[in-house]
């Protein structure tokens, strides 16, 4: 059984910190730079999740957009990974090229473009627990 309830609580966590990182300068203005489009495919619960760093930003105050269920934008790299994995990688407990390796993240695209950003989203391994906390969620922070 997953950590998630379902495709509501998923966004609600792991979607609203992604919602966070677009409008943060170090971590948005980062993936924007990069002019790429990723796409996070989630399993059990499915849920899909993009950013799109390629094209200029339209929400207010983002640096990239983030569009939270399907969508018509071709990525250029695709994670696929169940959001369990995904609940852990936020915590800083997955190391993404073991995942990778192991096949716990499947990717297809230019992969070495995603490792180039790691250093800018591993700000959100403390963002993301007291994101948690903070939506009444403690229970769900890894030790």
């Amino acid at each position: 059984m997953s950590i998630f309830r379902d495709t509501k609580h998923l966004y609600e966590t792991v979607g609203e910190l992604m919602d966070r990182a677009k409008v943060d300068p170090q971590i948005g203005g980062k993936i924007a730079k990069s002019g790429i489009v990723i796409q996070f495919r989630y399993l059990d619960p499915e849920a899909q999740t993009t950013v799109n760093g390629k094209d200029k930003a339209t929400q207010p105050g983002a640096f990239v957009d983030v569009i939270h269920g399907p969508c018509t934008l071709k990525p250029d790299v695709v994670m696929t990974m169940k959001a369990d994995v995904s609940h852990a990688f936020w915590h800083g407990k997955v190391n993404l090229v073991s995942a990778l390796a192991r096949k716990d993240i499947l990717a297809t695209g230019p992969v070495p473009k995603i490792l180039k950003l790691l250093p800018a989203v591993q700000p959100l391994y403390k963002v993301y627990p007291s994101l948690l906390k903070e939506k009444g969620y403690g229970d769900m922070v890894m030790k």
